[in-house]
């Protein structure tokens, strides 16, 4: 099993390209499936998890050709034959779920099994559920599976969500390019990769208006065709590389990278006294007068702060000067790596779901344990600033959404190597 070994104190300095959006190919993928021509996404990212969708639609018939000679996913759903995700497979990622709509949409039928992932909170399919049942789907849970039918096809309907949900969003706004009438969806995710899905389905030949915005109207069609579209940069790995220098002291700047696409953080970040300077074809990010200062940080829906950078803000307030406070608001066990950061000197105290973290004056390396994708590269940052060495072990995590992060940070300065057991 592969650890990631990292040894403290050096500062970064350089360029870091930020790879095509995983979270954005992870719904675009399944889009293909709507439809019996071919959908090409350039800018794709070489990640587990993208095989992992890959491996999935090709066990529901679809051609899946091209990531592993470069960036550009060719998919072809001409010869679906098949209606169902199995558990082997869609065990090992959440957004399996994510075949669920455009399946009933084209085959009036699905079986899907309830999806895997990280452990970091039960993050239920009901709002998908409700939602389809709203545009007359018929539904059966059994045996881990869910089944669902319409024979008669999709009907358009309003679907208000109770919560915001990003999933449930793009599923229901696929499943309803092919209903019958007009779909709205309130209440809706407004996150960067709604907006991209919605952008790819309209080249696709979709009805769509308001991704963005809390309301997203969809007009549905009888077909849609085929298209090339490019995947959005990654706001999560974009943010991540933004702490990095931070936490590790340098500057960096990140090609690709777009402030609008993180502006929470950014804004988070020139609060702390970081600069973040928008120059030609990215962000340049550091430290402005060697201190971070405290923040106080709530997670929330976008374009509020992300869940998904909340393990890595925290690894970097752990230098603050004096006590930073985290809220966790949309996942809970999402502070399973605070264990990991008190093993490298860190001072955390976790009541629910907030944290209060207390700046110290340096971190200490030392073998630590990744229990999520995020957890995993917090602790890596971490390791950047902690005297000695740093070794993260169970980096499977890391591979599911992080491309060549030690490559990346090496060629910035750090001292960073991937190893294997026997070594």
């Amino acid at each position: 099993m592969d650890r990631i070994r990292v040894q403290g104190g050096r500062p970064l300095s350089g360029e870091i390209a930020i790879s095509g959006a995983k979270n954005a190919c992870l719904a675009l993928m399944p889009a293909a499936l709507l439809t019996d021509q071919p959908l090409t996404l350039t800018n794709a990212p070489r990640l587990a998890d993208i095989r992992t969708m890959s491996e999935l639609l090709a066990s529901l018939g679809c051609e899946v050709a091209g990531l592993q000679a470069g960036r550009v996913l060719a998919l072809s759903g001409a010869t679906l034959d098949s209606d169902t995700a199995h558990y082997d497979i869609v065990r090992k990622m959440r957004a399996s779920i994510l075949v669920l709509g455009p399946l009933l949409a084209r085959l009036g039928r699905a079986r899907v099994s309830l999806p895997g992932g990280c452990a970091i909170g039960a993050r239920p399919v009901d709002l998908h559920l409700s939602g389809l049942e709203k545009m007359g789907a018929q539904l059966e849970l059994a045996d881990g599976y869910v089944t669902a039918a319409a024979p008669g096809g999709l009907r358009g309907a309003v679907v208000e969500f109770p919560l915001v949900s990003v999933g449930a969003t793009e599923n229901l706004l696929m499943a309803a390019t092919l209903a019958k009438g007009t779909t709205v969806l309130r209440n809706a995710a407004r996150e960067p990769e709604i907006v991209d899905l919605a952008r790819c389905l309209r080249a696709m030949g979709a009805a769509i208006e308001g991704e963005g915005s809390s309301e997203i109207r969809i007009e549905g069609v009888e077909a849609l065709g085929g298209a090339t579209h490019r995947v959005l940069p990654d706001r999560v790995e974009l943010g991540t590389y933004m702490i990095a220098p931070v936490i590790a002291g340098g500057a960096v700047t990140l090609k690709g990278g777009e402030r609008g696409l993180v502006s929470a953080l950014a804004d988070k970040l020139e609060e702390a006294d970081i600069a973040v300077d928008e120059v030609e074809g990215g962000l340049r990010v550091a430290r402005r007068n060697g201190v971070i200062r405290p923040l106080r940080v709530v997670t929330e829906p976008f374009p509020g702060f992300p869940t998904d950078l909340q393990a890595q803000m925290m690894a970097m307030l752990t230098l603050a000067t004096g006590e930073s406070v985290i809220e966790e608001h949309i996942f809970e066990n999402r502070f399973m790596h605070v264990p990991e950061l008190g093993r490298m000197g860190a001072r955390i105290e976790v009541h629910g779901g907030t944290a209060h973290i207390h700046g110290v004056e340096g971190l200490r390396g030392a073998p630590v344990m990744a229990t999520d994708l995020r957890a995993s590269v917090s602790l890596i940052l971490a390791g950047l600033a902690a005297e000695g060495e740093t070794v993260v072990s169970r980096v499977y995590h890391l591979d599911r959404g992080y491309e060549r992060v030690e490559e990346k940070l090496g060629a910035c300065g750090a001292l960073i190597e991937r190893v294997t057991e026997s070594d």
